[in-house]
């Protein structure tokens, strides 16, 4: 069995609908071999990352940056992973209520550092609430979850 970690940041009502979705996705019926834990990135300690086989980051955009508990995962795990788990698949969705872009470029250079392995752009999810940006999230969730248990990544 295989491991997916979702460290998802849902501070909102809305952001919540994001993390059920990627979870309703990770565990489509059609996917067998692949245990998701999702956890916020305050109770994410570096085990959890050192782990998995695959993770996904969920954030908000705060102040045109990553949230601070996304950041503080970062500043706490970094170090702790940096040589066991370079390679590791990763994806990230954004819930950005304006561009997204100094998140996502906060978050591509951390990624960079750790030598961390991109399976598919950014996913940035901007401006005023819509929700399909549920079905992208979801879909986004069962793409990586059917990619860790075929071997793809």
């Amino acid at each position: 069995m295989k491991t997916l970690l979702a460290v998802v940041h849902a501070p909102s009502a809305n952001t919540q609908r994001l993390s059920g979705a990627l979870e309703t996705g990770a565990h489509h019926p059609d996917i067998e071999g692949i245990n998701c834990v999702c956890k916020s990135p305050h109770e994410t300690v570096p085990e959890d990352i050192l782990n998995a086989d695959g993770i996904i980051i969920g954030t908000t955009e705060n102040l045109g940056y990553m949230a601070g508990m996304t950041k503080d995962l970062f500043d706490r795990c970094y170090y702790a992973v940096l040589e066991q788990k370079q390679g590791l698949p990763c994806a990230l969705y954004v819930r950005a209520g304006h561009d997204g872009t100094g998140t996502q470029r906060g978050i591509e250079s951390i990624i960079t550092g750790l030598r961390w392995r991109w399976v598919q752009p950014p996913l940035i999810l901007r401006g005023q609430w819509d929700n399909a940006f549920c079905d992208q999230v979801e879909e986004l969730g069962t793409y990586m979850a059917a990619g860790l248990e075929n071997g793809l990544f």
